[in-house]
Parts: C-alpha cells; structure tokens; sequence
C-alpha cells in the first residue's frame, strides 16, 4: 500500500501521478470495452454494481454510481427491458421498490468481464517479465484505490 504523503513528498508528484495514472487507465478501458451491443458502458457498471452488492433501491444505485436519479432511472428501464434486473416493490414502502439482477443479468456481467480480460491478456502479451512483475506488485494499491470508492456507503 502507498505511504501517506510527507512533507518530503511535493504534491506535484502525486498531481502528476495522478494525471498519468488517469490517462493510463482510460486508455486501457476503452481499449478492453466489451464489443457487443448489449449493454453500454453505464448500464454494465449499473448492473456489475447490483450484481456485486445485491438488491438496491434505484437512488441507492445512482449515489454509488455518481448519476443524477433520472439517469439511473434510464439506466435501469434498458437494464429491465432488456430482461437484466428484476424490480420487486419495497416491503416497508409501498412507493420504493428494489432492483436485483436476474441470472441473465448475472451472467452478462460475467460475460463482459471475460471478454474484458482476455483483452486486457492481449494487451499484457507485448510486456515482459520485468513489465508484468511490476505490474503485480502494483495491483494490491489499484485494487484498494477502486475499493475505496467502490465500497462507499450510500447515505
């Protein structure tokens, strides 16, 4: 894990970091974004989200996705009709309901993770063994830098 910033450390490494590090990434994802036509980039991450965390109230999926509740709303109805996710009324609230992923649902996600890591093995071919030794030492902060944010409650 990274060390917290000292004084010894100028922020202007972390800015530049940072600024790499995005760039790097949005690259990497755009490159590995599965190619079929079944869901679009915010609905896969909608559906990844309520398959990892189970039943959610819609605004409960727009805070953790960081959408406006009208956008979450459009991202579930594609989700729903396309036969993704299952809406069930809320027990306690007659006016909520909740959304869970159905087997199909579940089984796109998988599906589009698959296809996205044998990208991404394609794009690792090219590196050597140095290349992906550092890259396996890094993955432990990537993996609690999207944790992080990824595991936030929602209020």
């Amino acid at each position: 894990m990274m060390p917290n910033a000292t004084s010894a450390e100028p922020s202007v490494q972390r800015d530049e970091l940072a600024n790499r590090l995005a760039i790097a990434v949005g690259r990497i994802n755009r490159r590995i974004r599965p190619s079929g036509p079944a869901l679009s980039y915010g609905q896969l991450s909608a559906l990844s989200s309520i398959v990892r965390l189970g039943p959610m109230r819609p605004g409960d999926l727009a805070r953790l996705e960081s959408i406006s509740a009208s956008s979450a709303t459009r991202v579930l109805a594609g989700l729903e009709s396309q036969g993704f996710v299952t809406r069930t009324p809320d027990p306690l609230d007659g006016r909520a309901s909740f959304i869970e992923a159905s087997v199909p649902g579940e089984q796109a996600v998988l599906m589009a993770r698959a296809e996205r890591a044998t990208l991404l093995t394609g794009l690792l071919a090219d590196c050597d063994a140095d290349d992906i030794h550092r890259l396996t030492a890094a993955l432990d902060v990537l993996e609690t830098i999207g944790r992080v944010h990824a595991d936030r409650p929602t209020d």
